[in-house]
């Protein structure tokens, strides 16, 4: 792949290419698993962080037309930006009901995602204020004591349920803590608890499973499917083949080559030497770009054909590649190398960086031209949902 050539891609240093043909065939494919057992379950779609760094405003109206009809983000201001370009869909927010900011839900047609009794009330007080039901989301908390009713403010929100009257409740959710491990028994644990509020709590739509929880099977959907991750090609079954489409490619220019000797170092601090004669480029991004600093030495890039190691410490704005091993006439000034892509995953640089596909997504910098693809609009051929992986 090569860079865009219009004028903006003309002057970046880098360009990161984003398919939101692959993000709508991912989501298609991540409904129909939900389907399969025959179901009508419902599949949402995750657009917090920007979309997991790849554009909420742009991911969100594609998906729409592909048939999502829910979303959700975390921030108020997420959905506020999302609400300009989804004019009719429900947008729920998950952090839910920050003080005073009522009237901005009610002005921008956001649902909160309600998370104790605190934000109930005070979303009540609202219904009661605009004299007219208000739509709702409550959030229970089945075991990861993050956000959510607790054990206690649900009993009494099962106990009392006229604290709901004056609310539309839209949907009951509760998260996962650790979907991504099938045998981990907390799966089911969570499961249970969530099954006994919504027994007791009948009526309203519920939604359990996030990207991997969609794997767990049947019992585990409920009514909505809540994909992020894996709506833009994160792996949701770690140690086994991804079932996702790849969504993101990074390229990035060589702005420099270099002949050094032997035994010289490269970068601040000198932190890698030469071990013989060595021929370095020089390619534009760095950690302000969202390649983290602790890359040093422990990852490469892909020039040619070949797998090029990041040599020397991470600056602000470069990075130094060893292209010893590479012709001469596939990496001179100009030429592109690919940072993340078919031979570089996000899943495989988190493993380099020792973090997760999710940090590396949302990190992707605000300096890089950004080019959006649609590599399904011309190819009506839907690709196989994923399923269980081998």
């Amino acid at each position: 792949m090569s860079f865009p050539d219009d004028e903006r891609a003309r002057r970046a240093g880098a360009v990161l290419t984003i398919d939101v043909g692959a993000i709508a065939a991912n989501w298609r494919g991540l409904r129909d698993a939900g389907r399969a057992a025959g179901r009508p379950v419902d599949c949402a779609g995750v657009l917090k962080a920007d979309a997991y760094g790849c554009g909420a405003t742009v991911v969100g109206p594609r998906l729409a037309a592909e048939g999502c009809r829910q979303f959700f983000v975390a921030h108020i201001d997420e959905g506020i930006a999302l609400r300009r370009v989804l004019p009719e869909h429900p947008i729920y927010v998950l952090n839910g009901l920050l003080a005073g900011t009522e009237p901005d839900f009610v002005e921008h047609g956001l649902t909160p995602v309600l998370n104790h009794l605190g934000q109930l009330n005070a979303w009540r007080a609202a219904a009661q204020r605009y004299q007219r039901p208000l739509d709702a989301v409550v959030h229970l908390d089945t075991g990861m004591h993050r956000l959510g009713f607790g054990a206690e403010d649900a009993q009494v929100l099962i106990n009392e349920r006229g604290r709901l009257r004056g609310l539309r409740l839209a949907l009951i959710i509760s998260h996962l803590v650790a979907s991504e491990e099938p045998t981990n028994p907390i799966n089911g644990e969570q499961l249970s608890r969530f099954r006994s509020f919504v027994r007791a709590m009948p009526g309203a739509p519920t939604s359990l499973a996030n990207s991997s929880g969609i794997f767990l099977g049947p019992d585990y959907h409920f009514d909505l499917l809540r994909p992020g991750a894996a709506l833009y090609g994160i792996n949701p079954l770690p140690g086994r083949s991804n079932p996702m489409l790849s969504v993101v490619t990074l390229q990035a220019r060589i702005l420099q080559t270099r002949n050094i000797d032997a035994f010289q170092t490269v970068g601040y601090g000198g932190a890698w030497r030469s071990a013989r004669q060595s021929r370095i480029a020089t390619i534009a991004l760095g950690y302000a770009d969202g390649y983290f600093r602790n890359l040093v030495n422990r990852t490469h890039v892909h020039i040619a054909g070949y797998n090029v190691p990041v040599v020397g410490r991470i600056s602000m704005d470069l990075v130094t590649i060893d292209v010893t091993d590479v012709p001469e006439a596939a990496c001179q000034t100009g030429a592109t190398v690919e940072v993340l892509g078919p031979h570089l995953t996000p899943d495989d640089l988190a493993d380099h960086a020792r973090t997760n596909a999710y940090e590396v997504m949302t990190a992707l910098g605000r300096r890089y031209h950004r080019a959006y693809v649609d590599s399904y609009v011309d190819d009506p051929a839907e690709p196989e949902p994923p399923g269980e992986a081998a």
